[in-house]
Formats: C-alpha cells, structure tokens, sequence
C-alpha cells in the first residue's frame, strides 16, 4: 500500500499517472493531506473513481490521541500519539512570544542509551516514517486550534538515526502547498552522530544544529551518553566546527546541568575552552527528574552561566514548559509502556 503522507506532490503525481489518474491531482491530494484528512471521502474535489483507487492501494493512518496533558501554568499541550501497530510516540505543543512550537519525535524509542533519558530506557522499537513525524505537526495543530511555526526535533529518538525519514520530512513540511514552514523556524538535535552531522552540512540546509552535548570531557560524557564511546569529544568539536565552516550556521549545544557530575568549574572553563574560534550558543536545562535515574538537577545553574559568559561564550537557560505534566521527553511513553506490561498486552 503507498505511504501518501511520506510523498511529495511530484511523487503522489506519477503514482496518480501509473493509475491512468491526470497528474495535476498529485498536488490536489498533497493539499488534502496536509491539512490533515483523515479520509478519502473528505476530498471533495477528488473525482469519485479516484477515491475508491486511492482506498484500493493506500491507507490514511492518522494517530489516534492516546492521552493528552494541558498545563495550568502555561497552556503546554503534550500528547502520547499511539499508531497503527500499535507504539507511541510523543509531541509537545509550545506557547512562544516568537509563535507557537511543535517538538516531535522520530523514533518510536531509542538505542542511544543517554543516562539521564527516559526515552530509552526501554530501547527503541523502530524508526518512524516522514509521514509519521509529519502527522505529529499537523494533527497537534488541528487539536489545539492554532498555527505552529516553528518545530524542534528533540522529542523521542535520534533524528540522525533516522536521517532519511527526517530529511523527506523536512522537504514536506518545507512545501509551499503544504505547511510552508522555513528551514530557518526548525531546529534538529542529535546526541552527536558524527556521520549524519556530516551528511547534514553537505546539504547545507538552513536549519539550526542542536548538539546535545551535556559533558566537555570524554569520561563524564561517556558516562551519560554511551554514543561517546563511538564518537568522542574532540571529533564531534571537529565535526561541529566543519559544519560552522560549511553552513555559516551557529551550533547550539544543549547542556543538561545534573547535581556533582557535570556542574563543575572546571568543566565550564573546559567547555568555553573547546568553543573558543567558533561561534555558538550553550543552552543550559534544568535536568527533569527521571525516576528511574538517580541523578538531581544542579544547584550551580547560575554560578555555571557566569563563569561562561565571563569567558566570552553566550549562555542561556532554558526556560522550562510543562512541569505539571510530565513535558520531559520519554516520560508519557515510558508509563504506557509500563501500564501495557502490567495487563499483559502489546499497545504502546
């Protein structure tokens, strides 16, 4: 059966051509798509024959809402999407001065092992198509009833893990007959995956790189986040540098502050030692609690931003959203997971 909500208007074209269908009604069926039909029958403009082709040899599969949390501190929306076989993913919904963002995630779970995630605690269980991460932008839109404008992705999964599926969902969010959202209101994060960062400044798109570094020094990150066995400090710096050099585009590097592991003075100087020569931005998190890890946020938030911004790097903490419910990325997924294992069967 044919993945539409993966296709780009030229794709859906030529599929509609081998159905002895004309080719102008691939854009037709790209604009109904993304604006989230959930049926044939809602294409109105659709021929009748082409409706019945379109249910012989494709699906509609949008996400089912499998629970939705609405913040009473600031309006937050966050979702546990479930899908078609079965998993769930998660998507968050953000109010902005700037407009409204949607954080989706591209894997059902993950394999990057991060010590401080929930995300992966129970693995990863497979990759999620273009569609699939796309669906997550549209039906949240739908269900709040308000335009997004910007995306991060920085849900659940590695995106670089996934790079193909991301990359097609980034040309079909891009479309201007579909949700029009520039490459410059999306921002992408990666755990450090060397290869895809690199495949990633080739293309020089001009999205913002956000490299979830959390650590300056190889034995405290490999400690946190096992990716650093594969890809240590000093290439990933390397790499981030190359993609400044190949994209002219400033890095943002993500650095959870947990309680006595990575808070140290010394890491501060070490970290505004190796952004020395390349322009960038830290963004400091308040590390959410995960009850299955035994790691607290710091209590050096401030003393860690001054003694970087006395070194000349710019540093800002992250404002937190959704702490009422839940908002930190894997959480909602995990406790379906666990509900799922209590009644014995497969959902989620």
């Amino acid at each position: 059966m044919l993945d539409l909500k993966s296709m780009t208007p030229e794709e859906l074209s030529e599929a509609l051509l081998g159905m002895g269908e004309p080719a102008f009604r691939g854009k037709q069926l790209f604009q109904w798509l993304h604006r989230g039909a959930k049926s044939f029958d809602e294409m109105t403009n659709l021929p009748k024959g082409l409706r019945e082709k379109l249910r012989e040899n494709a699906v509609l599969s949008p996400p089912r809402v499998a629970r939705k949390q609405v913040s009473k501190l600031d309006g937050t929306v966050k979702y546990l999407w479930e899908l078609p076989d079965g998993n769930c993913v998660e998507s968050v919904f953000m109010r902005y001065r700037h407009g409204n963002t949607v954080c989706v995630s591209s894997q059902a779970g993950c394999r990057m092992g991060c010590a401080f995630c929930a995300s992966t605690i129970a693995g990863k269980a497979r990759d999620l198509t273009a569609g699939e991460i796309l669906d997550q932008v549209l039906f949240t839109a739908l269900d709040v009833g308000d335009a997004v404008s910007n995306i991060v992705l920085m849900g659940i999964g590695e995106p670089l893990d996934n790079f193909d599926a991301v990359l097609k969902f980034l040309d079909l969010v891009n479309r201007p007959d579909g949700l029009n959202i520039g490459m410059r209101h999306i921002s992408l994060s990666t755990c450090g995956l060397i290869p895809g960062i690199r495949r990633l400044a080739d293309l020089r798109l001009q999205l913002t790189l956000s490299v979830s570094l959390h650590a300056p020094d190889n034995e405290t990150r490999s400690r946190l986040m096992p990716v650093n066995r594969a890809y240590d400090v000093e290439a990933l710096f390397t790499a981030c540098y190359d993609y400044f050099q190949r994209t002219g585009r400033r890095i943002s590097f993500e650095y959870a502050l947990i309680d006595g592991v990575n808070d140290h003075d010394w890491q501060a100087e070490r970290l505004a030692e190796r952004l020395h020569g390349m322009p960038a931005h830290v963004n400091l998190i308040p590390l959410n609690r995960v009850t299955e890890r035994n790691l607290r946020p710091s209590r050096r938030m401030g003393e860690f931003q001054a003694l970087l911004e006395r070194r000349g790097v710019t540093a800002t903490v992250r404002r937190s959203l959704g702490g009422d419910i839940d908002a930190s990325c894997g959480q909602l997924r995990r406790r379906a997971l666990q509900l799922s294992d209590k009644r014995g069967d497969a959902e989620c």
